[in-house]
């Protein structure tokens, strides 16, 4: 199984050539590692925290980049169960809602995301997606 934490440079590249001026919404699918896995270094290595704890932080630590791109929670809601498909694949799906995939880019280039934000998602995600619709 071929796990994705971060976008390949070729479908980063499909992104940054659609229009960069609409609003979208991001689709994201979380599967959580069992154990948080924490850089060597970080305050937070072998702390014993799961996944989930960590990407908690995660979604704490990003609120204040979010509000600075006038990005937000669109839903998010509690996993029940699969209906249609692998039981067990995802634990967690919600949408993100952005004012344009500028601000998306801007959010990732954000020095507090990048520095002490990510790190989090890094350390508590086994495997994701992230898909993009327009609005």
């Amino acid at each position: 199984m071929t796990a994705y934490i971060d976008p390949s440079r070729e479908n980063w590249e499909a992104f940054k050539q659609l229009p960069r001026d609409t609003p979208i919404q991001m689709v994201n699918l979380i599967k959580y590692r069992e154990k948080a896995a924490y850089p060597e270094g970080h305050p937070l290595h072998g702390a014993g925290l799961s996944g989930t704890e960590a990407y908690a932080r995660y979604k704490e630590a990003i609120l204040p980049v979010l509000e600075r791109v006038g990005a937000a929670f669109v839903w998010q809601g509690t996993f029940e169960c699969v209906v249609t498909g692998p039981a067990g694949e995802w634990d967690e799906i919600f949408v993100m809602g952005y004012p344009s995939s500028a601000a998306f880019m801007e959010m990732v280039k954000d020095p507090g995301y990048s520095g002490e934000v990510v790190v989090h998602r890094t350390a508590g995600v086994e495997d994701s997606r992230l898909i993009r619709f327009g609005v």
